[in-house]
C-alpha cells in the first residue's frame, strides 16, 4: 500500500516556526493557543502581516524547523509495511527544494530521496493513504483521506482526523 505524508505541518512544525520568529522580530508573546483556526498572520496586526508572509521565502527557513513529536519514530514503523512518499507542495517556495531535502535527509534518513515528491499541487497524488493537515489537498484525493490538526485547521471538519502520531499509528500500524 501507498502511504503520502505531507511535510510542513506533519513532520516540520513550521507554524511554530512562524510564531518563533513573529515573537523574535517583534518582541511579543503570541501563542499556538491564541491562534486556534487561524493562520498565525491572521493573529497579528495588519500592519506586521505581510512580515510573516514573507517567512517561507527567507533562505533558511525551511532548514531549521522543529520535528513534530513522535513522527520520526512512527513513520519509521510506517515505512517497514507500506511504501511511504513524502510529499510537499514545495512549489511555491522554490528556496524550499533543497531546504527540504537536507532537512528529510538529517531528520528522516530512511526515506530516500527518491521517496519525495516535491510538488506544486498534491491532486497528481494516486495512492492508498494520504496524511496531510491541509483540507483541499485531502478532498480530491481518491484514497483514505487523514486530516493532520494543527492550529489552523482546528475547525475544519469532514475528514479523518489524527491529532498526534501516536494516533496515526493506532490507525495505520
Amino acid at each position: 500500500m501507498t502511504l503520502f505524508v505531507d511535510m510542513d505541518e506533519v513532520l516540520a512544525d513550521t507554524y511554530q516556526a512562524h510564531i518563533d520568529i513573529y515573537n523574535s522580530e517583534f518582541g511579543e508573546t503570541l501563542t499556538r493557543e491564541e491562534c486556534f483556526g487561524k493562520e498565525v498572520w491572521q493573529c497579528v496586526p495588519q500592519e506586521r502581516q505581510q512580515s510573516i508572509r514573507q517567512h517561507a521565502r527567507t533562505y533558511g527557513f525551511f532548514r531549521d524547523l522543529g520535528i513534530v513529536d513522535q513522527s520520526q519514530e512512527v513513520l519509521e514503523q510506517l515505512n517497514q509495511k507500506y511504501e511511504v512518499y513524502v510529499a510537499s507542495a514545495a512549489m511555491q517556495f522554490p528556496n524550499s527544494l533543497e531546504e527540504k531535502s537536507v532537512w528529510l535527509d538529517d531528520h528522516f534518513p530512511f526515506i530516500p530521496w527518491q521517496r519525495r515528491i516535491l510538488c506544486g499541487d498534491k491532486h497528481i497524488l494516486k495512492g492508498d493513504i494520504l496524511i496531510d493537515d491541509r483540507s483541499y489537498n485531502l478532498k480530491n484525493f481518491s484514497g483514505r483521506s487523514i486530516l493532520f490538526t494543527s492550529p489552523h485547521n482546528m475547525n475544519t471538519n469532514g475528514f479523518e482526523r489524527a491529532n498526534t502520531w501516536l494516533e496515526i499509528a493506532d490507525k495505520l500500524l
